[in-house]
């Protein structure tokens, strides 16, 4: 009961923390602070993601956690590349 309870609580400050990430990201006054909160949107995605499986008690959705973790780590290597060089790939 406390444990689930702990757990509605982490997913809901989870979620506040993805708000405020998201108004960073679209009112952040630099590029690098857009890139910051992208990336920490994609960690409270996947620790979200990881939070709510711990609730439903599936298996399934730590894979999508792990998706999400992997895309989130190459999308800001790719835009912090992209800040400094003005490419990706070179």
């Amino acid at each position: 009961m406390v444990v689930e309870w702990a757990l509605w609580f982490a997913a809901g400050a989870l979620g506040l923390a993805m708000l405020m990430c998201a108004w960073r990201l679209l009112g952040g006054p630099l590029p690098v602070d857009r890139v910051l909160a992208l990336d920490t949107l994609y960690v409270n995605a996947a620790a979200l993601v990881i939070v709510l499986d711990l609730v439903w008690g599936g298996e399934l959705l730590f894979a999508a956690a792990l998706l999400i973790a992997l895309l989130g780590f190459v999308s800001t290597v790719a835009l912090a590349r992209s800040l400094s060089r003005g490419n990706v790939v070179e």
